[in-house]
């Protein structure tokens, strides 16, 4: 299996995980998930831009984001980071918002699934021979095709992380 490709999909229970080894050290790859700069460069789907991202990556500190739809419809996120362990981990809440970053149901953005208001996303970072290897756990995602559309944004997302990352 080639070093970019998902080694690991967990489609159990109420968690979507998936680990990807990227060619650039942990601190790197932290870096980009933290500065929200970068993030607009990769974060979403490979069609979606990343028009604002608001950011405060520290234990307590709160994020909205903004990704845009080919078709311009914007979807906005927000949480509260639980936990950063800077180059290792980040652990998060995770909510469908508004634009002024009040979470919504997922159903303002015409999701039919049955989404908690507030999910959990964890990743890690650990070295390999100067690599990453980076683990997502995205908790509380629906079974399903919600799960293999969160799965498909994901994993897009991360294609765009790793061509960043080579820049």
């Amino acid at each position: 299996m080639a070093d970019n490709m998902t080694s690991v999909e967990e489609l159990t229970g109420r968690a979507l995980v998936i680990t990807r080894t990227l060619d650039a050290p942990p601190d790197r790859v932290y870096q980009a998930w933290t500065d929200p700069d970068m993030a607009k460069q990769w974060y979403g789907p490979q069609t979606f831009t990343v028009p604002e991202i608001q950011m405060d990556p520290r234990p307590g500190g709160s994020y909205l984001f903004c990704m845009r739809s080919p078709d311009g419809q914007d979807y906005w996120s927000t949480g509260t980071y639980r936990e950063i362990v800077p180059g290792k981990k980040i652990v998060s809440t995770d909510s469908f918002a508004d634009e002024q970053g009040n979470v919504v149901p997922a159903s303002y953005y015409g999701m039919v699934g049955d989404y908690p208001l507030e999910m959990l996303t964890t990743v890690t970072f650990e070295e390999v021979n100067g690599k990453t290897r980076m683990t997502l756990r995205h908790e509380g995602i629906p079974e399903g095709e919600d799960r293999e559309l969160a799965r498909q944004g994901w994993e897009e997302s991360f294609d765009k992380l790793n061509e960043f990352l080579k820049t």
